[in-house]
């Protein structure tokens, strides 16, 4: 690694002791990991998301059949469970990755990112564009990246703030029981409607088309199959509705842990400027945050576990992301870089307590804050950076 210090296009202060040269060569190391990966796709890897689908509908029946008889406490129970598992995994692992075009190589037309449909309020089309375009072209760009806050919450120092942000720590509760239907709103975009940038007709096409996705959802969910329970519909409507709140609630977790800006770093419009390969490469690096876990874990997580890989190479297919998790630690640690990473109770208490700190006005870290140290290169495993350590 050169040893002459420069300074990148409008880089960070965590990145000024890499000269240009050296954010190239970490780019074209990580491109090389990418081919690596990408070239070696196959059957194996056809045969792990055909599994997990099977998998994922399996347990969504055994859910349904226990919640036909969910007048019995331990079928109510049995049922829930078996049916948020389901829904957990179909959003996380299948249909978060499928959309990403994760398995679009197979040439399978039902496991394709132009035609799965997945089982939440947000059409795959919308989502796309919000999800797969926006916030993973400008990854924590002030302003670009609507990601930062949803458009509400006020997630960074650099936001100006707002009188209703006071609110924000009770609004995040009810954004994470219906986490669903607050991204499928926030699809819409209804704040460039109201700023006069984005055409009311097209904004109602929108909605319309939101509300024969929820109303679909609707009629499945909290109509369809509670009737074909008969007496005991009202439990099965229960059981239904549990399983929605616990993947919200799940989702919204391990999504806000992944993107916070606590922890990782945000960026300017101006740092877009002239941006190579490398710098991008670079911005994604410092602007995600991984959690730590088992297997089973970074299955139910859909591999989000592994945000910071998935940053890098979100066209991946998951499976492989923990292949080349310790090849992406390891360059950080030999560029001199932060790699976030931590368990999920400690990474999400850091997520609820800068909400908080950010609800009132100002609300930066002071300098020398014991809970806000500088970010640090880990060694090992076990001394990677918090969520909420060197937030920018």
């Amino acid at each position: 690694m050169s040893t002459t210090i420069t300074t990148t296009t409008e880089t960070t202060g965590t990145t000024a002791h890499l000269s240009d040269a050296d954010v190239e060569a970490l780019g074209a190391e990580l491109d090389a990991i990418r081919a690596g990966v990408m070239d070696d796709l196959g059957d194996d890897d056809a045969r792990y998301i055909r599994r997990v689908i099977a998998w994922q509908r399996g347990l969504d029946a055994a859910g349904r059949g226990m919640l036909q008889f969910s007048l019995l406490p331990p079928a109510w129970l049995g049922g829930t469970a078996a049916l948020s598992l389901a829904k957990i995994l179909e959003n996380m692992e299948i249909g978060h990755n499928v959309l990403h075009g994760q398995w679009d190589w197979m040439h399978d037309p039902e496991i394709h990112s132009s035609t799965w449909e997945w089982d939440s309020a947000s059409s795959a089309e919308g989502w796309k564009y919000s999800h797969n375009y926006v916030h993973h072209t400008y990854t924590n760009v002030l302003d670009k990246d609507r990601d930062l806050g949803y458009a509400v919450f006020r997630v960074d120092p650099e936001q100006p703030w707002k009188p209703w942000h006071l609110l924000q720590p009770l609004m995040n509760i009810g954004l994470a029981a219906g986490f669903e239907y607050g991204i499928a709103i926030y699809d819409l975009e209804l704040e460039e409607v109201i700023a006069g940038r984005k055409p009311w007709a097209q904004a109602k096409d929108d909605l319309g088309g939101l509300w024969r996705k929820i109303r679909g959802q609707l009629l499945k969910d909290y109509i369809g199959f509670p009737l074909l329970s008969g007496l005991a519909a009202p439990t099965t409507l229960l059981g239904n509705l549990t399983a929605n709140i616990t993947r919200n609630v799940w989702s919204h977790a391990v999504i806000f842990c992944g993107h916070f800006p606590a922890g990782a770093e945000t960026f300017t419009e101006e740092q877009l400027d002239g941006e190579s390969r490398g710098q991008w490469y670079l911005r994604q690096m410092l602007g995600s945050a991984n959690l730590d876990g088992s297997p089973l874990m970074h299955l139910m997580t859909g591999n989000l576990s592994h945000q910071i890989e998935h940053h890098l190479f979100p066209d991946m297919p998951s499976n492989r992301y923990a292949q080349v998790a310790p090849k992406v630690r390891a360059l950080c640690e030999r560029y001199g870089l932060p790699y976030t990473s931590g368990p999920l109770h400690k990474q999400y208490a850091n997520v609820l307590a800068t909400i908080a700190r950010l609800a009132l006005p100002g609300g930066a870290a002071e300098a020398g804050d014991a809970a806000d140290p500088a970010p640090t290169v880990p060694a090992s495993d076990d001394a990677c950076t918090p969520l909420g350590v060197g937030a920018a």
